[in-house]
């Protein structure tokens, strides 16, 4: 059950990233037509960078389900099979907890810049907490994949979508 509603979570907050990095591309489009029709249009360029920041914390989640992060396995490759299982149960835990913490953090900062009504610095004035939520969200979603491929892991459930061939070649 939790691992079904994991993966309808990584696919939800995958398509956010995608409406993202199509936003950043038509902030940027915007921002080029704009320079040549000597228009002045203020923010482009940082509501493009939130557009990116977002999609690259949204898609954290599914991509590390499609063993798209970069792990290395030269140690792993090394280890008898017990031992290589103990370092995957560390590697998970620690990836947990890392990933913990920078989704409360996020939390934390989108929290405090609501609560101070922050905006940015530049001349667009945007109120921070609405691009801080997204890397939230990404941050929690996150959070979900490490705790599911542990869940996996201890029930020696295969998690990554890409082999142990692919990661190799890599």
């Amino acid at each position: 059950m939790f691992t079904k509603l994991a993966s309808q979570l990584y696919r939800i907050l995958m398509v956010g990233a995608c409406i993202a990095m199509v936003m950043a591309f038509a902030t940027i489009a915007l921002g080029v037509l704009a320079r040549e029709a000597a228009w002045n249009i203020q923010g482009l360029d940082a509501y493009a960078g939130y557009s990116i920041a977002a999609a690259l914390f949204l898609a954290l989640p599914a991509t590390l389900k499609q063993g798209d992060h970069i792990r290395v396995t030269l140690l792993a490759q090394r280890l008898n099979a017990q031992h290589r299982r103990g370092l995957e149960h560390f590697c998970l835990f620690l990836g947990t907890a890392l990933s913990a913490y920078v989704a409360y953090f996020s939390c934390r900062l989108v929290w405090i810049s609501w609560t101070t009504h922050d905006v940015s610095q530049g001349a667009d004035a945007t109120a921070l907490w609405i691009p801080q939520l997204f890397m939230a969200i990404g941050a929690i979603g996150f959070v979900v994949s490490f705790v599911d491929a542990s869940l996996h892991h201890f029930r020696r459930e295969p998690f990554f979508a890409a082999s142990d061939e692919a990661a190799r070649v890599e």
